[in-house]
């Protein structure tokens, strides 16, 4: 996606803040717009309201949709959302290979929050074959040992 226009860019910047001051209804009525645009933070926020169900009734598909899009296009925390949604089975089919992969591609890019929630995946061996080493590497990426 090429630059926003001063009016996208004015746009996405009433949307956000309309999100982070808990107007969801108004939020997502101008990041929709920006989310069918391609604007990645759009699509992520969107996926937020939609997956929980914020100033309107919950609807998987829409969180799935656009979590998965701003994911594919290298957001962290919406690739991070999408390890979760399958980690949980949240909106999407339970899937820990696929979960592993999303967390994966996050904290890659130094998403601290899917590097320590790797090393606990591998840790305790139950969405993926338990590996020790693998927990020791995400964890000491996270900071930690």
């Amino acid at each position: 996606m090429s630059a926003l226009s001063e009016q996208d860019q004015v746009n996405l910047n009433s949307g956000l803040a309309a999100f982070e001051a808990k107007h969801f209804s108004r939020a997502i009525q101008i990041l929709s717009p920006l989310a069918e645009q391609g604007v990645v933070e759009a699509m992520y926020r969107c996926a937020i309201i939609h997956q929980n169900g914020l100033g309107m009734h919950r609807n998987a598909e829409l969180a799935e949709r656009w979590m998965r899009q701003a994911a594919e296009r290298g957001h962290a925390l919406a690739q991070h959302g999408l390890g979760f949604m399958y980690m949980e089975g949240d909106c999407l089919e339970k899937d820990g290979a696929l979960a592993v992969r999303w967390f994966t591609r996050a904290a890659e890019q130094g998403l601290a929050g899917s590097q320590t929630t790797l090393a606990m995946i591998y840790r305790q061996g139950e969405l993926v074959e338990k590996n020790e080493e693998l927990a020791r590497y995400w964890y000491k990426q996270a900071g930690f040992e």
